[in-house]
């Protein structure tokens, strides 16, 4: 039996967020504020009031802002999307919360080694943000790069997770051996 399509709005510390879904499966997480270019919910999803049964795509983004969840148990499968950018959201939502990984590290990974600039594109029109951490991905000298929904989003969700202020926590760690971390500023004062 395939599931109804609903969405159901969740309000939160840095706004509210509506979610369509199908069963465990996310389709669009959009930030309800004016002047944000939503995706909208289709017109035959149903209105889900309240945050749904435990396990729920609504409750489980409740949960994560709550401090109640770091890991999302849900599939995301945002619809029209190239090819280019779902193997870039393959990868990325295996990055865990408390780390991040830099634009050029991602595009390596997904083996588009020199496409950091393509896999901005990717982040910009991710239409699925915290469930695919776009907010993880920073650029190659660890410093905060364009975000959607706010630099300052990105950084409150960076916060919540334990990155920021950025460390050297990245998956692959510093590119530049030289480079200033709170790590290494933390063992030079100590």
């Amino acid at each position: 039996m395939v599931s109804a399509l609903e969405y159901a709005d969740v309000p939160t510390p840095i706004g509210t967020f509506r979610i369509v879904y199908r069963g465990d499966t996310v389709l669009v997480v959009d930030l309800l504020e004016r002047g944000t270019e939503q995706v909208g919910a289709p017109p035959e999803a149903r209105h889900r009031k309240g945050l749904g049964p435990q396990g729920s795509p609504p409750r489980q983004l409740s949960e994560y802002f709550r401090r109640q969840r770091q890991r999302f148990e849900l599939r995301a499968e945002p619809a029209d999307v190239s090819e280019f950018d779902r193997s870039v959201y393959d990868v990325l939502v295996k990055v865990p919360a408390g780390r991040t990984i830099t634009y050029g590290e991602l595009a390596r990974k997904t083996g588009h080694g020199g496409a950091a600039r393509a896999v901005g594109g990717a982040m910009h029109r991710n239409p699925v943000p915290i469930i695919i951490p776009c907010h993880r991905v920073v650029g190659d000298d660890g410093g905060l790069k364009g975000f959607g929904l706010g630099l300052w989003r990105k950084r409150w969700l960076l916060d919540r997770e334990g990155a920021w202020p950025l460390r050297s926590r990245s998956v692959e760690g510093p590119r530049d051996r030289a480079q200033t971390t709170l790590d290494r500023v933390a063992v030079v004062a100590g």
